[in-house]
């Protein structure tokens, strides 16, 4: 059998982004499963049919949730305590999705359809007002994981350092210098 692609892999996992089988994200652990060094076992919020999946997909056996890495259950969505929130902004930081809105000394509340239960944010609250909530009707299927990527690789790419060329540093540079010379510049002077 052919070993298969951290993509087909990445694609098995529920994209929490919740960092519990020990890599930063699913892309992460799905390309160490991929190199096999990783074990399939490792994804609480997959629970056993993502452990089956996994099996299914890369020929290893079927073995239980690694509990070292937390225990199965349903995929739960953060709930933030207006009355207790003081707005200290440490949620935003972590949520995988940007799925905490919010600004510093202001409330923050949790877009719930973004969410995607990771618990992230939960260790950094001095307040402790986050807490995990679970919907009765709450499904997490292909779809919910596909959003969730796309939202933490939107994430990823803005949180990115812009690398700019020494060119494009130099015409960035000269352009501000301009419009600082164009607002200093008395009436009716235009500056060249």
């Amino acid at each position: 059998m052919n070993r298969p692609s951290a993509d087909q892999i990445d694609a098995l996992l529920p994209q929490t982004q919740c960092q519990r089988c020990g890599y930063p994200a699913c892309r992460p652990y799905a390309v160490a499963i991929a190199a096999g060094s990783a074990a399939i076992n490792r994804c609480p919020p997959g629970g056993v049919s993502g452990i089956e999946g996994l099996a299914a997909l890369t020929g290893q056996p079927l073995i239980p949730l690694d509990p070292s890495c937390g225990q199965a259950g349903p995929i739960r969505r953060a709930l933030i305590d207006e009355d207790r929130c003081i707005g200290c902004a440490l949620c935003l930081k972590v949520c995988p999705t940007d799925a905490i809105i919010g600004a510093f000394r202001y409330l923050h509340t949790v877009v719930r359809d973004d969410c995607t239960g990771c618990e992230l944010c939960l260790s950094p609250c001095p307040v402790d007002c986050i807490e995990m909530t679970s919907l009765p009707t709450d499904q997490w299927g292909a779809a919910e994981a596909a959003r969730a990527r796309q939202r933490f690789e939107r994430r990823e790419e803005r949180l990115a350092p812009k690398t700019q060329g020494p060119q494009d540093h130099q015409h960035v540079l000269q352009a501000a210098l301009l419009r600082a010379a164009q607002r200093r510049a008395p009436m009716g002077k235009k500056t060249t």
